[in-house]
């Protein structure tokens, strides 16, 4: 099977496993989810969808954010770990967004990679949740997954990742199909212990069995 022909068929089958599959991060404005995403680098999403909300109680808006000290912010995010660098970037990214964006967050790939602390993956990611573009988020489950399933061949640097699956998975299901790779890693392609795959949608066709 080439591995376009798998991407297809994988897609279809974890679409049928985690039909509602969505980012588990929470927000409900698109700063509000480049906060997090920020946050949740080294730390897990339920933790940093807990430290939020006592982070937006007492600075409820990007202006907010933008004026407040760094130290304020970082009492608030320590739980999140890397503390202080991850307050300074939110810090700062709110400035920018206040002084160059209106306050908006940009839905430009280019210039969401210029703010502070924002990376591919997080880029990604706001591209596909809140502008609705074609996106692929290689976090650590992504890269996990796609090599175990034989979708690339022993790539673990997230950018060469994420250009090899540019050329086998449709752009339309890219962020859909990274959100089901969370999912999938959390509760059967497991890292932490051996991979559940007698338990597995994919067992018949995955690449690397027992891997």
């Amino acid at each position: 099977m080439k591995k376009e022909e798998l991407a297809l068929e994988i897609i279809k089958r974890l679409k049928e496993e985690y039909p509602d599959a969505g980012c588990t991060l929470d927000y409900n404005e698109a700063w509000k989810l480049l906060v997090s995403v920020r946050l949740a680098a080294q730390c897990t999403d339920a933790r940093v969808n807990v430290v939020v909300e006592g982070l937006y109680q007492k600075f409820p808006s990007v202006d907010a954010l933008a004026e407040a000290d760094v130290e304020e912010i970082e009492k608030i995010v320590k739980p999140c770990g890397l503390g202080h660098s991850k307050a300074r970037d939110i810090s700062a990214c709110m400035k920018i967004l206040k002084e160059k964006y209106d306050g908006k967050v940009p839905d430009s790939f280019d210039e969401l990679l210029k703010l502070p602390g924002v990376g591919r993956k997080s880029a990604n990611l706001i591209m596909g949740d809140v502008f609705g573009k074609p996106a692929i988020v290689t976090d650590t489950h992504c890269i996990r997954l796609v090599n175990r399933m034989g979708l690339v061949d022993g790539i673990k640097e997230p950018k060469k990742v994420e250009k090899a699956l540019w050329k086998i998975i449709p752009a339309e299901e890219g962020s859909d199909f990274c959100h089901r790779l969370v999912y999938h890693g959390r509760e059967v392609c497991t890292a932490r212990t051996k991979p559940y795959c007698d338990q597995c949608c994919l067992k018949d066709i995955c690449g690397k069995v027992g891997v």
